[in-house]
């Protein structure tokens, strides 16, 4: 396994490994390590034999804040910066790149299951939407929260959520930005299951990647095959849209503005422009 995480955590017991976020922002936000380290991770996992289920969970007592913004915006400011077509160029890049990360997990043809207690925010949602399973803690909360901070969600949430929860739960989620609770994720089927905890959580977690874990791991990976077919390409598509229409129009004032007030901890004032 990778050497010297600085975001993530893996364990392995018997044939199931555990992943877990570590930050080091708070809430497990995701930032520059993240965004390197996640797809180096899965990907030895995927090609680990001894591994054959995964568990994917937070430290602490939430899952994720999503996107660190203070930490990223700082390598983003040329990038997003003017009009020209190098800078542009340059960020379409950076957001395929954080995509492939995205998509790393879902790649990986052992089955994952995210394991989501307390907040769980844009680009946490982006991450378990590319798990195979979700369960959740009775204290977990879920939010597609780009819009409100003036970004159409281009990491996943938009292409792997319709398969999820449905359209229309998919629309009412990005276009409000709303927070669900996990009686909710559950009843929309953003989530199998609710645990009255997260040690609960966890340990089901936990007793059903190794009920995976028993059956013939190549029969397993198959399924998960044939069950991606029709989905990964339409994904793959989604996500290569998205990342350009990002690259041409997420510049806006009403994207400084969005991250002005997160930093004076104010509500953002958006003109449209």
């Amino acid at each position: 396994m990778a050497d010297n995480l600085v975001s993530l955590q893996v364990k392995q017991s018997g044939h199931v490994a555990e992943v877990t976020l570590l930050g080091p922002g708070k809430g497990n936000a995701m930032g520059p390590d993240f965004w390197r380290e996640l797809p180096v991770v899965f990907r030895e996992l995927d090609a680990d034999d001894t591994v054959r289920a995964i568990v994917l969970t937070g430290s602490g007592k939430h899952f994720s804040y999503g996107l660190d913004l203070p930490a990223m915006m700082g390598s983003w400011g040329e990038l997003l910066g003017g009009a020209l077509a190098g800078p542009r160029t340059r960020f379409l890049d950076e957001i395929r790149r954080l995509q492939d990360s995205v998509t790393a997990v879902a790649q990986c043809r052992k089955p994952v299951i995210a394991a989501v207690a307390g907040w769980c925010i844009g680009g946490g949602v982006d991450l378990i939407s590319a798990a195979d399973i979700r369960l959740a803690s009775q204290d977990a909360k879920f939010s597609v929260r780009e819009v409100k901070v003036a970004i159409v969600a281009d990491i996943g949430s938009l292409q792997r959520l319709r398969g999820i929860i449905g359209e229309g739960h998919l629309r009412e989620l990005a276009y409000t930005g709303k927070d669900i609770d996990a009686a909710r994720a559950e009843k929309i089927g953003l989530v199998n299951d609710v645990y009255a905890d997260q040690d609960a959580m966890l340990a089901a977690a936990r007793e059903l990647a190794a009920d995976i874990a028993k059956n013939p791991p190549l029969v397993v990976q198959g399924t998960k095959d044939v069950l991606d077919h029709d989905l990964a390409p339409r994904v793959a598509d989604g996500l290569r849209y998205v990342s350009a229409w990002n690259a041409a129009f997420l510049p806006s004032k009403d994207l400084g503005e969005a991250v002005q007030a997160f930093l004076e901890r104010r509500d953002p004032e958006f003109t449209g422009e």
